[in-house]
């Protein structure tokens, strides 16, 4: 459940501005990334709201990521992997406990679910690397 205690507005920004910090640099993620958003602040901004309605209950958030994700070619379950890999690895960096458990709880689901609209999206996508690898 969102929970507006569990944190603030800043600390999902630094969240998201590290993780993108990384994903941009990434040699995987970062020519994916890069060849689609080419406004990062407007980007990161709707990342922000999107955390802040999941965790804090903001409702902010306005969209339909599914679609746009399933849009995408040639993503494998791998890429989905390293992805949270690296989320992790940003959240991991937060001096808050709550926020690092929950934001890389829901990132997880989050995940699975796409992986799966992706796959329903694309059924000619490789799928011997399942949904079992994309949870904690």
């Amino acid at each position: 459940m969102p929970d507006p205690q569990l944190c603030s507005e800043e600390e999902i920004a630094t969240l998201v501005q590290r993780f993108y910090a990384r994903v941009r640099r990434d040699e995987q993620l970062g020519p994916i990334f890069n060849a689609r958003i080419h406004d990062w602040p407007a980007h990161e901004a709707k990342l922000c709201d999107f955390w802040s309605s999941a965790l804090r209950g903001t409702r902010r958030f306005h969209g339909t990521p599914m679609p746009l994700h399933a849009a995408l070619p040639g993503l494998t379950a791998v890429l989905f992997s390293h992805w949270l890999q690296l989320f992790d690895e940003t959240a991991a960096t937060l001096p808050n406990t709550a926020l690092r458990e929950r934001v890389s709880h829901l990132a997880h689901r989050i995940a699975g679910s796409l992986w799966y609209g992706y796959q329903l999206a694309n059924p000619a996508t490789e799928t011997s690397t399942g949904l079992q690898e994309l949870t904690p």
